[in-house]
């Protein structure tokens, strides 16, 4: 096989091939994309076996052909030449072995690199997302409910039906949660008018965090949900992976059906404060102490070895004092994706969950079950 290309427009393929790939073992197929030449155009998949992406770009085609190569060195010598046209050239020689020799070179340098190719026989196949019933919907909204729930996932693999986003259709809506059993995170959006139901799935973050990350600002995107796979697909990319199996916690139950209790502050404040005392916070344990009384939110770190912390800050607040102590990361990792200039905190108790939202409320809030005092 032999066909030319754009340097820089294959860096940008291939980079993304690179964010699926999860080995950098030079022997293992599963370190290599594939690559297929044919009627003026390359297509090129990756998978880690979980993920799975396709993309195609425009090349001149001089032979037909498809292979394999390793990825993270391929990426490398593309991103030590110039921009312009390259040349890639594979050609199989009689009574060779199936690691064939590939030369890669510039059209009008003298430069030339060879490196090993691996026969595609070995490369996984890809679950089939051709005849699949997609719906579109808005790729903004997409990414934004992805900023405002991957980041709560659990890390304990052995709670593995919390090691993903539960993606759920109720009613005309998209409900997206994610949930570490401390912490939850509920957007919901209706984008969903017209569209018949679909199977509620527990989807990996890697796959979540790729599209938010490529989707296109504006415009739509078709997603698809169907048994143990999810797939997704915008301009010239398509996207699958395998769904998490087992039965996500009943978040209903989690959500507070009224709070008694509520104070708002401002966002910058608040982001400013947590800032300074969280220098002083011990990183194991995470803790906290929000003090609210009349008109002042009081932030304070617990006492360490290091020392302490404390900040006050304006808060729209009158009645009986409280103490509450919480995760700072639980309050600082939602702030980082809450567009509004002001949070509402709501509660009922010291030690039941507290809600988190934008003021005025939005589509999406966040849960926080407090932490014991000492």
């Amino acid at each position: 096989m032999k066909f030319t290309f754009d340097r820089d427009m294959m860096i940008k393929e291939i980079s993304i091939a690179q964010e699926i790939i999860s080995t950098k073992n030079i022997g293992s197929i599963l370190s290599n994309i594939l690559i297929i030449a044919a009627d003026n155009r390359l297509v090129i998949k990756a998978t880690d076996i979980k993920v799975n992406f396709e993309t195609q770009i425009p090349v001149q085609v001089i032979s037909e052909g498809t292979t394999t190569v390793y990825c993270d060195k391929f990426i490398g010598i593309l991103n030590s030449l110039p921009s312009g046209e390259i040349e890639f050239n594979q050609e199989k020689k009689e009574g060779e072995d199936q690691s064939i020799n590939v030369i890669i070179k510039p059209v009008d340098k003298k430069i030339k690199f060879q490196m090993k190719s691996m026969s595609q026989e070995k490369f996984p196949e890809f679950y089939s997302a051709e005849n699949v019933p997609y719906f579109e919907v808005s790729s903004k909204d997409i990414k934004e409910m992805i900023s405002q729930t991957s980041f709560a996932v659990s890390e304990d693999e052995t709670r593995y039906f919390m090691n993903g986003v539960f993606f759920e259709k109720k009613g005309d809506n998209l409900n997206m949660v994610a949930t570490d059993g401390r912490r939850l995170s509920f957007i919901s959006k209706a984008i969903l008018a017209g569209i018949s139901e679909f199977p509620s799935a527990i989807v990996h973050p890697k796959i979540l965090n790729i599209i938010q990350k490529h989707a296109p600002e504006e415009g739509n995107i078709f997603i698809a949900v169907v048994d143990k796979m999810i797939f997704f697909k915008f301009g010239q990319y398509k996207f699958g992976a395998v769904l998490l199996e087992g039965q996500f916690p009943n978040y209903e139950r989690v959500i507070p059906s009224q709070q008694l209790y509520s104070f708002l502050v401002y966002k910058t404040d608040l982001v400013d404060a947590m800032k300074r005392v969280s220098l002083m916070v011990d990183k194991k344990a995470g803790r906290i102490f929000f003090n609210i009384s009349d008109g002042i939110l009081k932030i304070t770190s617990s006492q360490s070895d290091m020392g302490s912390a404390d900040e006050e800050i304006p808060c729209q607040y009158q009645g009986q004092s409280y103490t509450i102590a919480v995760n700072f990361r639980y309050i600082e990792e939602p702030l980082k994706f809450m567009g509004s200039e002001k949070i509402m905190f709501e509660f009922t108790e010291e030690m039941k969950a507290v809600t988190m939202r934008p003021e005025p409320s939005e589509d999406y809030f966040h849960i926080i079950m407090p932490m014991q005092k000492e």
